[in-house]
């Protein structure tokens, strides 16, 4: 299934749910991997990518701030994205993307994209993703309204990373 087709899908499919779910929940998406995801038997590297994008779509729509978004004239933007390969995602299976908010500050909010197949963990995505106003940056806690005391340790890791690219 194409990235677009996917997103439509998963808009109509969150707005049933749409601000079931706090800033601080796990939100969960599930995708069938189908011919149009795979190589020859199992997901493409890019379609993880796809699928978090997807899923954080979903994570917006679930905490019900997708719309006060589009109100402000804003958007979101992935500025950085890590990906980490368990094993590989087989063609035709379900995946389970559990999304959480890892952490935000003034300028950027981190989620964690965790992909299982079967119980078992395939990747994880890591992203960093900003909420942009034409050429400004406005704070992720206008939209999320989620407070965070300490920057978790997978975070700490992940920026001195993101710092060499």
């Amino acid at each position: 299934m194409s990235g677009l087709l996917r997103n439509i899908l998963a808009f109509f499919i969150g707005l049933f749910s749409y601000g079931s779910k706090a800033a601080g929940d796990v939100v969960v998406t599930t995708f069938w991997v189908t011919p149009f995801d795979s190589g020859i038997k199992v997901l493409k590297s890019d379609k993880y990518l796809q699928f978090a994008e997807t899923a954080q779509l979903d994570y917006l729509l679930k905490v019900g701030t997708f719309f006060s978004v589009l109100r402000s004239g804003a958007g979101f933007v992935n500025v950085a994205q890590l990906l980490k390969f368990s094993r590989p995602v087989p063609l035709f299976s379900r995946v389970r993307v559990e999304t959480q908010l890892l952490y935000a500050d003034e300028k950027c909010a981190y989620f964690s994209h965790a992909l299982q197949v079967q119980g078992t963990r395939a990747a994880e995505v890591l992203v960093k993703m900003k909420f942009k106003k034409g050429a400004i940056t406005l704070a992720p806690a206008t939209f999320l309204g989620f407070h965070f005391v300490e920057i978790p340790a997978k975070v700490r890791e992940w920026e001195p990373v993101l710092q060499v690219l």
